[in-house]
């Protein structure tokens, strides 16, 4: 029977400054899969590398007075460095600088060239150097690009187009159908919605005068590729670096977060069928990891370095605490002393205690022999239901169904008590060390380095998924080790301090004067379909019900609004926010973390003035 396949990638990560935890939880999280997969005995392939044209590298490389290639080199090292760090087991790590990339996208410029799915035009748009996006106004708030606090540029210039808007059907068609898989299933659902109000062609050259760090068009050397063809086509040049095209082409899986989804379900596919290629069967998004509420990211510089966490926690407790802290799909802060407790209760306690023990009472005694014995079946592993789990792209709960075993065999150590019990002593022990066994065969995909000195101290060697049963060990030869995790005493603090408020410039009492601000009754909250921070107010302000959209998401829920009379600012021009028209603006404090409304001390009828 012919080996399944399982090809995987992550996104490539930006070289226009250092790798960050988010970095890490991404590859991580592919690394994690990759390694289940192998313990399947399945053919895996997995992908990682760096992004290095554009315009903020050849920016950034000015600024530090160094070339763009020589910084690029740099930085990608770093990633690589970190990711060895890491313990990631990648087939191949892609540079967008490589030789076999730079030809192979001109090789496919020039085929979408002749086919005329490119042609040139003029182009003009909002463009977030941050994001490296052209924005629509829908996507801009309060004048800024809301990812990076910027605001964007008008842009206008000569360009080289591809024709999105040719296949704005046939994607609408794919995703529907299941065909091309988006999942969780409201980001398919936010990408239906985008599709369905009009995809424009867009622009993949940027004049070389401008920016002149990216791979030249083949067809006009004035022109260099923008983002688009050159990032995306990465996901094939890595497996043709290794001759490995023909054999893994499609992914199974690509991983990514939730801000580069709309371009991954819109442009990327579109390349692919214009160029003949399948497309990948899903497409998984997860969450933003935050600080403060707000996304982690390099541009905002609120980013946490993984070599700190590592040398402090260990590789391991890193990606154990990734895995289960952060439910896949969703957002999740990160918070170093929950990273502490995870270590201290879960792997020191729950894991490492009962290693330690178990191995102790071996050694006491049978002098750290004990051979092959009945099972005590009172110890059930539903293994199935946890490769289902990871088959379903769910590590989160599959490790919370591992650690279940794991609390399981603590609970029957202690309810045996083999120290006690002489009679049924040798099978408990025995049952104990085989479920230590399997324990770090499920593990390893999460904490390899944890399994391999599981494995040391029972002197056996890792095996697959086919050994994920009880009784195969004619005799254990035990020695112990260290212990596997130490507990971390000091107080952890939050690594990411708040940010600090600067007085905004002063302004003159009549410009104070034109802002109109009302009290307001909150009639109905929903929340907004489009957003993770959005919710929609329908609020009477005495002349008039109005809908205001307003970022309250995971600080009120929507019911906890209803009937709760606010401030608002009401003669503030209308604006539209991720599809929705927003007609004012509420009044809120902030001091980082936690978002409170303004209110008033007693009841106020509606529409009555602030002055």
């Amino acid at each position: 029977m012919a080996r399944k396949k399982f090809y995987i990638t992550t996104p490539i990560y930006y070289t226009n400054s250092f790798p960050h935890i988010g970095s890490a939880y991404t590859t991580i999280l592919a690394d994690v899969l990759a390694r289940w997969h192998r313990l399947k005995d399945d053919n895996v392939f997995f992908l990682t590398g760096t992004d290095e044209h554009g315009q903020k590298i050849q920016e950034t490389a000015e600024k530090q007075g160094v070339k763009p290639k020589e910084f690029v080199d740099k930085i990608s090292n770093e990633f690589k460095q970190a990711f060895k760090q890491l313990n990631i087991s990648n087939d191949n790590f892609i540079r967008t600088t490589d030789k076999v990339h730079e030809d192979d996208v001109k090789k496919t410029l020039q085929e979408l060239w002749k086919k005329k799915y490119i042609y040139k035009g003029t182009y003009k748009s909002y463009y977030c150097v941050g994001c490296e996006q052209y924005l629509t106004e829908s996507d801009i708030v309060e004048g800024k690009c809301p990812l990076h606090n910027r605001e964007p540029e008008l842009r206008k210039e000569e360009a080289y187009m591809f024709r999105l808007s040719k296949f704005q059907k046939k994607l609408i068609s794919l995703i529907k159908s299941g065909k091309y898989n988006i999942r969780p299933i409201n980001r398919r659902n936010e990408v239906i919605s985008f599709i369905e109000t009009g995809l424009k062609d867009i622009s993949i050259s940027r004049l070389k005068e401008k920016v002149y760090w990216g791979i030249e068009l083949p067809f006009d050397k004035k022109h260099s590729c923008f983002v688009w063809v050159d990032a995306f086509w990465n996901y094939v040049t890595g497996l043709k670096e290794k001759n490995q095209f023909k054999k893994f082409w499609p992914p199974e899986v690509q991983l990514m977060a939730k801000d580069i989804l709309r371009v991954h379900a819109t442009i990327w596919p579109a390349l692919l069928l214009a160029t003949k290629n399948k497309l990948p069967k899903t497409l998984f998004i997860h969450g933003y990891f935050t600080i403060n509420g707000q996304k982690m990211s390099k541009s905002l510089g609120n980013v946490v370095s993984p070599d700190y966490l590592v040398k402090k926690y260990g590789v391991d407790a890193i990606r154990y605490f990734l895995i289960r802290e952060i439910p896949l799909g969703q957002d999740g802060d990160f918070s170093e002393v929950a990273l502490k407790s995870r270590l201290n209760n879960e792997l020191a306690n729950d894991l490492g205690n009962l290693v330690s023990r178990s191995l102790t009472l071996v050694e006491k005694f049978f002098n750290n022999k004990i051979k092959k014995s009945k099972i005590d079946n009172k110890l059930k592993l539903n293994f199935k239901k946890i490769d289902s789990l990871m088959e379903n792209i769910n590590p989160t709960e599959a490790l919370s169904e591992i650690w279940k075993f794991v609390k399981e065999v603590n609970k029957y150590i202690n309810d045996k008590k083999p120290w006690e019990n002489e009679k049924e002593r040798k099978y408990v022990l025995y049952t104990v060390l085989e479920s230590l066994r399997i324990i770090s065969l499920l593990v390893y995909p999460f904490m390899p380095e944890t399994s391999e000195r599981i494995n040391k101290q029972l002197n056996i060697k890792l095996t697959n998924f086919n050994d994920v049963k009880f009784g195969l060990i004619k005799e254990y030869k035990v020695k112990k080790g260290e212990i596997l995790f130490k507990k971390i005493e000091d107080e952890a603090t939050e690594i990411i301090k708040k940010p600090d408020h600067k007085s905004k410039p002063m302004i003159k009492y009549e410009d104070f004067q034109k802002l109109e601000i009302k009290v307001g009754k909150i009639k109905s909250a929903k929340e907004h379909p489009n957003a993770d921070k959005l919710l929609i107010l329908e609020v009477d302000t005495g002349d008039k019900v109005r809908q205001i959209v307003a970022g309250l998401k995971g600080h009120y829920k929507p019911e906890e609004l209803i009937g709760k009379e606010i401030i608002v600012l009401t003669n503030l021009e209308p604006r539209d926010l991720r599809g929705f028209k927003s007609e004012g603006m509420l009044l809120a404090a902030s001091d980082g973390t936690k978002v409170i409304t303004l209110t008033t001390e007693k009841e106020v009828k509606a529409g009555s003035e602030i002055r």
